[in-house]
């Protein structure tokens, strides 16, 4: 999670000098990952490491038609067809390539006489149905119990993270290869197929049949991130690999705008993946609105259900200006960027738009490169800054009428919705503030708390306030989710979000009244875990906010399959399941594409 200029110099990972020292309670969360199956990735083609083997005799992995979930098909045999001719190295660049090579063997040696954290080490992070799959070809006319409802036709798409190599050092989740997993209903029947995210980094990768990019979150921690970050600098300036087109994977979200399907992380710009009329996918390229997009885009772009404008941010860690935000028109004319004043550079994952305002968060999760030379990770919880949101107007040519109004010890990885209330003067933010706030990156002992929050914006005064939504005896870690969509940056009265446990799994979603704080669960089943909720408006012209569906791809861990779940939003009574033919890694952000829309791809 970075800019484009160092998307390899975030994360923590597996320095040696840093591996063991005590963590800050303020840093600290009880890692749940904790469920290991069986995984098992080939050998790298040049340096040679020991396969990962995980076993957990209690948790039994039946078998299913596909190859078995929990191995990766060799990749000879996978993408067998994708494989381009590797240009040829002359013989400067052979002899550079196996020296930084030698190098490398000697960096991966002498980490692996250091334990990882688990927020590091792949036996964690890609452990169970958190492990990578094939991809799977378009497979149609799949069982169904129950019946499709008639208002669902298009597509569902999901994008996650799904790693095509063995890691040889340092893995977080967050570091592996996008894939999109689509689920195709068309004229009755259902289709499913996945497909890797063809970004610069996989092609690359899959060529030279290893990984020498580093992980941005996994790897780039204290000393040894430090070297690896050279390492991959030499191999850059030796023509060896060529990241000048980009070092992202593509795996967080997913947006379709102006007839383009957007796979995107904040490394990166999008890129352009394309809906066959099969169902199957195709990566078109990385996109740039036509040339117009200088910068990276983070992973969460608003699209505003009346106007049809996008709204984006766009972060750099290493140098000024730390923060840009631009608009892009419902046909694809981007605006100049705005750029924002900050004092240091800032993770923000996600912001929010209101009908007249975009919603920025400055919280206290911040990049300090500094802190890898001193051994630790550049991704830090700074308790000693104050929180704040910035409200600009949408339409400001530049930042100098933000308003930054201070919001103490909030922080908040996932904004749901936000809009105005005129009579008050505020702005409400519908929000998970997530403790401890770098839970998610670097490794402690306390456990991670999502409490799903009512934040209040007072313009006139400029002062905040802030509420837990639910009561404490229904407090649940909520996390991904929604609203509907139709309704964003306008005053909603739903949210449907992740039931978040046990963390990290989703046991079934929530869906929350935020006014009253009633809260009503669906549970996926008996040893059954998914992710996301996706609502699906049935008529959006319908009188209720909830006439509608959720989606959302569930694993069974009992008996090793996936599926998908329709539930309706009204009642939440389920009214089908499709069955998928192969396994669903558990994963990230999706969307939902209209058979109409589908007939007007770009």
């Amino acid at each position: 999670m970075a800019s484009t200029a160092v998307a390899a110099t975030l994360g923590s990972s597996s320095s040696s000098s840093s591996l063991n020292r005590p963590c800050r309670k303020s840093n600290v969360k009880s890692c749940s990952l904790r469920t290991p199956s069986i995984l098992h990735f080939r050998k790298q083609s040049a340096i040679c490491t020991p396969s990962i083997t995980i076993s957990n005799p209690t948790t039994r992995q039946p078998e299913q038609s596909t190859p078995s979930p929990a191995v990766v098909v060799p990749q000879k045999q996978q993408q067998q067809q994708k494989q381009q001719p590797q240009k040829q190295w002359n013989f400067l660049q052979r002899k550079a390539a196996m020296a930084l090579d030698a190098v490398e063997s000697a960096l991966v040696s002498h980490e692996r006489q250091h334990s990882l954290p688990k927020t590091a080490d792949p036996k964690v992070q890609i452990s169970g149905n958190f492990a990578p799959v094939p991809e799977q070809p378009v497979v149609h006319n799949l069982p169904v119990t129950g019946e499709i409802p008639d208002s669902i036709q298009g597509v569902y798409l999901r994008n996650g993270a799904n790693p095509l190599h063995e890691p040889v050092a340092g893995h977080h989740f967050f570091d592996g290869d996008g894939m999109v997993h689509a689920v195709q209903f068309k004229k009755g029947s259902v289709s499913y197929s996945s497909r890797f995210t063809e970004t610069n980094r996989l092609v690359q990768e899959r060529n030279l049949g290893r990984p020498l990019f580093p992980k941005a979150i996994g790897e780039l921690h204290g000393h040894s991130g430090i070297a690896r970050l050279l390492l991959f600098y030499a191999r850059g300036a030796c023509g060896i690999v060529d990241p000048s087109h980009g070092t992202g994977v593509a795996n967080a979200g997913l947006v379709y705008f102006d007839g383009h399907l957007l796979a995107m992380s904040e490394d990166d710009f999008p890129y352009h993946v394309r809906v066959l009329p099969s169902g199957d996918l195709k990566t078109v390229g990385r996109y740039d609105f036509d040339g117009q997009l200088k910068t990276t885009m983070i992973a969460h772009p608003k699209v505003d259900p009346v106007s049809g404008e996008l709204f984006a941010l766009s972060y750099d860690v290493v140098q000024k200006p730390y923060l840009k935000y631009f608009r892009v028109s419902p046909d694809g004319k981007k605006s100049p960027d705005v750029e924002i004043s900050l004092d240091q550079p800032t993770m923000m994952h996600d912001f929010a738009i209101t009908e007249r305002f975009v919603v920025v968060p400055d919280q206290q999760v911040v990049f300090k490169l500094p802190e890898m030379i001193r051994g630790g990770s550049p991704v830090i919880y700074d308790k000693n800054k104050m929180a704040r949101f910035g409200i600009l107007d949408k339409n400001a040519a530049d930042a100098s009428n933000m308003r930054w109004i201070e919001t103490p010890d909030c922080f908040c990885f996932h904004l749901w919705n936000a809009w105005e209330e005129p009579e008050t003067d505020e702005v409400v933010v519908i929000g998970s503030c997530m403790t401890p706030p770098d839970s998610i990156f670097n490794e402690c002992d306390e456990s991670l708390k999502s409490v799903l929050s009512e934040i209040r914006l007072n313009l006139k005064t400029g002062k905040s306030t802030r509420r837990p939504i639910m009561s404490e005896a229904d407090q649940v870690n909520l996390e991904a989710g929604m609203v509907n969509r139709n309704l964003l940056g306008r005053k909603t009265q739903f949210a449907y979000l992740a039931l978040a446990e046990p963390w990290p799994k989703v046991s079934g979603f929530a869906k929350v009244d935020l006014s009253t704080g009633e809260v009503h669960k669906h549970t996926y089943g008996d040893q059954k875990f998914g992710g996301e909720p996706l609502f699906l408006p049935r008529d959006p012209n319908s009188e209720r906010e909830d006439d509608g569906h959720i989606v959302a791809f569930v694993h069974d861990e009992k008996e090793w399959k996936s599926e998908l779940q329709i539930v309706n939003a009204m009642n939440l009574k389920l009214e089908a399941t499709v069955k998928i033919p192969s396994r669903v890694p558990y994963g990230f952000h999706g969307t939902f594409i209209g058979a109409k829309d589908l007939e007007r791809q770009a």
